[in-house]
């Protein structure tokens, strides 16, 4: 990009690349987890919080690695290496014979849980130092503009934001993607055995196997999925065959994530040389500071810490329900959207896609308004961001008070004829494009800026911890994001998107009474 560092987009390409892989994934983790091991919604949803606890706060050991070594471009490399060892182990269809119990089958478990855990601790590795690496582009970059004089390095500033931006939509780019993979892999399996896909048939089988109960709403679904060409045989040869064949397709979809990772490090090594990499310590340079000057410098980096820590409580909560994507919102698409002709997981894209969509006119309007000398703080942005988030919810609240929906688990026992009874019906798609839409406006007002926020508040000297520290912040915020589908299928779900949003307004109103404070910190 034009009147950007020159490293700015390998950077991106690398990333994006890498959000592939993962993305592919992370789209279908939870409901795979489900329909493999016949897991609950919670049970699953707390295997997903703790990857995701994992991935961010093993950013921050991540960052500490790359600042003590002062060797970023390794410990990136080494990040996909082991991520890609991760995928590979997934990649693995293993398959217990008792698919609800048994040594096997907790031996599996346990390896997908190894799997995870290999992919939470690359990501580590990868995902904080390459954004400190970014960061570390537009403190040169602004290095230079400073030799021109205030007018240029003051335009240099302004670049930060919207180069952390760019960097976001390349994310996106991969993530638009990959949603779909594992998803039509899976369909394309699932014909290759004449069986068609249905969001309910993988639980509803794990459940047969459990109590050899059969329900109307069994008996109508196992029947909706075989087509001409199956050869039935009995309910729990049915039951293991569906089971099987709809996890083996999202099994092989793990393959591309592997190549996805490779790409990244082809990218990566070959185009290292344009990346900044902090300086050598050099015993000979020793400078002498008097008692004054070490105080100031002291003071200074207590209040960069403090505005950082601030910040980084924001992005606790806001991730706590930004990251219910997959987590009860995954189970809502499943339960209570038409997803006949497209797969819960799909719905996914909808985030990426519209990142892509409004990144450049939500640019453009922060542009026209810093020229009009009417310019949004970082912090103040971070603010309406929480905002916007609370409408998301408070929309799904609407909804399903307008629809009388109960919980999760009451909706999912109805068969046609109860629904029909209680007047129930699943909503529109439009209902989830509507939630996505404001979830990826108060993302993109969050966190690509919070990112640029910590790159200017982070003391030089440790930029890579504090990238690794909003990423821990991150993985704080995922660690309870397991609550969610707890609350959805506990409570009638009004009552879940109500604590959504009553965390995102106070969050805002927390913010906005730290605005003017964190404003004086980062200029």
């Amino acid at each position: 990009m034009r009147n950007h560092p020159k490293g700015l987009i390998p950077a991106a390409l690398a990333n994006m690349g890498e959000r592939f892989g993962y993305y592919i994934m992370n789209a279908v983790l939870l409901l795979f987890l489900v329909s493999k091991f016949g897991l609950n919604d919670s049970v699953a949803g707390i295997i997903y919080s703790v990857f995701y606890f994992g991935i961010y706060v093993l950013s921050l050991v991540g960052g500490i690695i790359a600042d003590r070594t002062q060797n970023y471009n390794k410990t990136i490399q080494w990040g996909l290496i082991i991520m890609s060892l991760g995928y590979i182990c997934l990649a693995f269809p293993l398959f217990s014979a008792d698919l609800n119990g048994g040594n096997d089958w907790w031996a599996i478990l346990i390896f997908t849980c190894f799997a995870l855990l290999m992919i939470a601790f690359g990501n580590g590795l990868f995902k904080g130092n390459l954004q400190a690496i970014v960061g570390k582009m537009y403190d040169e970059y602004e290095a230079e503009a400073a030799k021109q004089g205030p007018a240029a390095l003051e335009a240099a500033k302004d670049k930060r934001d919207s180069g952390f931006q760019i960097f976001y939509v390349f994310i996106n780019i991969g993530g638009l993607i990959a949603p779909f993979v594992a998803p039509l892999l899976r369909q394309w399996w699932l014909n290759k055995h004449y069986l068609l896909y249905n969001s309910d048939m993988a639980s509803l089988a794990h459940q047969y196997l459990v109590d050899g109960q059969v329900t109307q709403k069994f008996t109508e679904t196992m029947q909706a999925v075989m087509q001409q060409g199956y050869q039935f045989v009995d309910n729990i040869t049915f039951c293991q065959d569906y089971i099987m064949v709809f996890n083996q397709g999202i099994h092989y979809s793990f393959i591309a994530s592997v190549l996805a990772m490779l790409i990244s490090l082809v990218i990566f090594l070959s185009t290292k040389s344009m990346f900044p990499q902090p300086a050598k310590k050099e015993a000979s340079q020793v400078v002498e500071y008097t008692p004054e000057e070490k105080k100031a410098m002291a003071q200074e980096i207590k209040q960069r810490m403090a505005a950082l820590f601030a910040v980084l409580g924001i992005a606790v909560f806001f991730w706590l329900s930004f990251h219910q994507n997959g987590q009860s919102l995954s189970v809502f698409a499943r339960d209570f959207i038409q997803t006949d002709s497209i797969a819960p997981e799909i719905w996914q894209a909808l985030n990426p896609f519209f990142v892509i969509v409004l990144t450049w006119p939500i640019m453009w309007i922060f542009a026209a308004l810093a020229r009009k000398g009417k310019a949004i703080s970082t912090p103040r942005k971070i603010a309406i961001g929480m905002a916007v988030a609370g409408l998301a919810y408070l929309f799904l609240m609407i909804i399903s008070i307008i629809n009388n929906y109960p919980s999760g688990t009451e909706f999912r026992a109805l068969d046609v004829a109860q629904m029909a009874a209680a007047g129930l019906a699943k909503s529109g798609p439009w209902v989830l494009i509507v939630t996505y839409f404001f979830l990826t406006v108060a993302e993109l007002f969050i966190s690509p800026l919070g990112l640029s926020f910590v790159s200017k508040v982070a003391p030089r000297h440790m930029v890579g911890l504090c990238q690794g520290l909003w990423l821990g912040a991150t993985a704080l915020g995922n660690l309870f994001i397991w609550l969610g589908p707890v609350m959805y299928n506990a409570w009638a779900i009004q009552y879940c998107w109500l604590v959504f949003l009553v965390v995102c307004i106070v969050s805002m109103a927390i913010m906005l009474g730290m605005v003017k404070w964190l404003e004086k910190v980062a200029c």
